[in-house]
């Protein structure tokens, strides 16, 4: 079964995801931007969520992380938490 490894940042509004995102791709790094700005209590360890296999997150958070491609800051993805931020850290097949 397939694994991946992902970090996020959780945030209220696409704009601030957005914002966020353009920010990381001009150098602000991923786990200071969620330890400051993540709604989620990952954000306490730079987002990390740690290892997890398709269907333990929300559908649309799944498709993202073992579709998309790794080491890319990927979204904003919309789910009923919010708008993320994904980079893939790792993945198995």
């Amino acid at each position: 079964m397939p694994q991946a490894e992902a970090r996020h940042i959780l945030v209220k509004t696409e704009d601030a995801c957005n914002d966020l995102k353009t920010k990381i791709e001009g150098g602000l790094d991923f786990a200071e931007a969620a330890a400051e700005h993540s709604d989620c209590p990952s954000g306490r360890s730079g987002g990390a969520l740690g290892s997890f296999g398709p269907g333990q997150m929300v559908k649309e958070f799944d498709e993202v992380v073992f579709s998309g491609e790794i080491g890319k800051v990927l979204g904003p993805v919309k789910t009923q938490f919010g708008y993320h931020l994904i980079e893939i850290t790792s993945r198995t097949e």
